[in-house]
């Protein structure tokens, strides 16, 4: 009987829905570490964004080698931006369903949060611009980079670039709300950096990059204290 034929996988011998192919070589000739080596890259899902176990070898800080598997989660690197009026002191919110946290004990799902979004095929800033755009209806125009962060490094690759940018009535353009077509359903939420404050306090705001943003802002950031 002949051997079954090898049927050809997205993503690895021919494109996926998203013309992707070679998902499965992602990592392995990494040699960057002398105390890591990759032995074997799976495939495990590609949707939208892409799930893979690697095989690899960790040397210790005793010399011996530990074989481990770590599954990883790709969706592409993002971006986020803080919109401030120093002179109002208020800060320029998101308020939207997240069905993630809504599954893992949210109350409601509603999450208030700074503008963000994926980089897609865009640098971050040209991003980070098109997404308070789209969500906030706020054209920036000067912007600070504040911070990068892996937000989730025990299985999520994504790296997220952090912004502020002032904001005034007069650079409202639009009136937000996301893209429909993409299932987005957003609230412009304005508030003083106080109120905002105070919801991070009691909980309600949960958002990890929003609260980072907040803290920065009246640490060194917009909000900060004169210093003397």
């Amino acid at each position: 009987m002949p051997a079954p034929a090898v049927r050809p996988v997205p993503g690895v011998d021919v494109p996926d829905a998203r013309g992707r192919t070679g998902l499965d070589r992602v990592g392995a000739d990494l040699d960057r570490n002398p105390d890591v080596r990759v032995l074997d890259v799976e495939l495990l899902a590609a949707a939208w964004h892409v799930l893979r176990r690697t095989t690899l070898e960790v040397r210790g800080r005793d010399g011996t080698w530990q074989r481990q598997q770590r599954e990883t989660y790709d969706r592409g690197n993002g971006a986020t931006v803080l919109l401030y009026d120093a002179d109002r002191r208020t800060v320029l919110l998101a308020r939207q369903f997240r069905w993630p946290v809504y599954v893992n004990g949210h109350p409601d799902g509603m999450l208030l949060e700074t503008a963000a979004g994926l980089l897609d095929d865009d640098d971050a800033a040209t991003a980070v611009r098109r997404e308070a755009a789209e969500e906030l209806g706020v054209v920036i125009g000067a912007m600070e980079p504040v911070f990068e962060v892996y937000m989730s490094p025990g299985s999520v690759t994504e790296r997220l670039h952090f912004f502020a940018a002032p904001y005034s009535p007069l650079s409202r353009a639009g009136s937000g709300g996301g893209l429909a077509d993409e299932g987005e359903d957003i609230e412009v939420c304005e508030l003083t950096v106080d109120e905002a404050l105070a919801q991070v306090a009691d909980g309600r705001i949960c958002d990890a990059k929003t609260v980072m943003l907040l803290q920065w802002s009246v640490l060194s950031g917009p909000f900060a204290p004169p210093r003397s």
